[in-house]
């Protein structure tokens, strides 16, 4: 086949980025003629107001981005089309682009943004949801949930329910992918078609393979932000002198890591890695730490990585998170935001080696059973044959004032 892969990247690279790279790879490695379209957020020039009238227009309707999509598609002609990231500077008025070619469109759930303007549920310290369900995200405007801008969070809002009035998300897309059950039901809760959501988790494109020595630290690698459990973390090492720890991240933590780690002899805050160099540091930990809070997490891309290795976790007992770590199985559970939770349960990884070995056996046969290139690629190719089977015929683009009002009065 002729693949399309669309993905607007970020400024900071993470895991979006990697399962694009990822998936590109793996479908040219299986012999299909892989194309792709992608913008850059170090495009935005943040320099006046007329920038910002511009972004927030583009970000309800990338006209630029449509015109481009066009021109390649009729002169490409892919088989399908699969989307991950389109915000802001594809937006999705490129779903309408395939759609009028023909092109069957997939997309990819990588984050809640289309049930939640911050894309976290998650706001001042706990779980949020106010905006679940609504035909407008009223609550997170209040809130300035996205980037703590009034402004900001209206252009999200206001571009999710203008493509809720023009039926975009139930139309113009053929298959989503959620990565796991607990956001499936997430997003049929929010009003995406049932049908058409498909679970597909992530992979490893290549096997680092089972570690050969038990660990000696605990490892926490993400991005280093409220809702991914840093500051439950920190506070939970206060009492955990004895069990050393290796954080490797960046994010809007990080000075607050760094002061304690120069508080704390027993935790390191590591520089910038290399993804061998990440692997490697997988390996040399006897358990990863996984605390996020809330519902931020559609997946969990360094779970996998650490079963591959052979690591067992120690993960929030919520979300998705439950259901990729089994508790007692493939590493533990505390309670989300339970500082001591956490710290009994990191207590008890280290004084029980042999429990947490026995569980990073358990956690790399649990990758080769679910998370390998081969068990992936057969599951997507199953959903882009769904999505050709949905192929519709050619459809005029409706963004005009009439249509618009009209699909709103029915």
């Amino acid at each position: 086949m002729k693949l399309l892969l669309v993905h607007n990247r970020y400024r900071q690279p993470g895991g979006e980025d990697e399962v694009f790279l990822r998936q590109s790879e793996l479908l040219r490695s299986a012999g299909h003629e892989v194309l792709e379209y992608t913008r850059h957020n170090d495009e935005i020039v943040d320099d006046g107001i007329l920038s910002k009238a511009n972004l927030a227009a583009r970000t309800l309707w990338a006209w630029d981005s449509v015109a481009r999509l066009r021109t390649l598609l009729r002169r490409e002609k892919p088989d399908l089309a699969h989307f991950h990231n389109t915000f802001p500077l594809i937006s999705p008025a490129a779903y309408y682009a395939c759609q009028r070619e023909g092109i069957p469109v997939v997309q990819s759930l990588h984050n809640a943004r289309l049930m939640c303007p911050a894309a976290t549920f998650y706001r001042e310290g706990r779980v949020c949801q106010d905006c679940l369900g609504r035909f407008v995200s009223w609550p997170g405007v209040v809130h300035a949930c996205y980037h703590n801008s009034y402004l900001q969070t209206a252009v999200v809002a206001g571009m999710l329910a203008g493509h809720r009035i023009l039926g975009t998300w139930q139309e113009q897309v053929d298959a989503y992918i959620a990565f796991t059950e607990f956001f499936r039901q997430k997003f049929i809760s929010a009003g995406l078609p049932r049908e058409k959501i498909f679970v597909k988790p992530h992979f490893l494109g290549t096997d680092p393979g089972m570690k050969q020595e038990m660990g000696d630290y605990a490892l926490f690698l993400s991005r280093l932000a409220p809702e991914k459990g840093v500051l439950t973390l920190l506070k939970a090492w206060r009492s955990l002198g004895h069990v050393p720890l290796q954080i490797a991240g960046k994010g809007p933590m990080e000075r607050n890591v760094e002061q304690f780690a120069r508080e704390n002899p027993s935790v390191c805050l590591l520089p910038h890695l290399s993804r061998k160099e990440c692997f490697d540091l997988i390996k040399g930990a006897r358990f990863l730490v996984w605390p996020s809070e809330g519902h931020n997490e559609t997946f969990g891309l360094v779970a996998i990585e650490a079963f591959a290795c052979g690591t067992p976790v120690i993960a929030s007992r919520t979300g998705a998170m439950t259901e990729i770590v089994e508790d007692h199985k493939t590493g533990l559970h505390f309670t989300a935001g339970d500082a001591d939770d956490l710290a009994a349960k990191v207590h008890w990884a280290w004084t029980h080696p042999d429990k947490m070995d026995e569980m990073g056996r358990t956690s790399r046969a649990e990758y080769k059973s679910k998370y390998t290139a081969e068990k992936n690629y057969e599951a997507l190719l199953g959903i882009y044959r769904k999505a050709l089977e949905k192929r519709s015929t050619p459809k005029d683009n409706p963004l005009t004032i009439r249509a618009l009002m009209q699909r709103y009065r029915t």
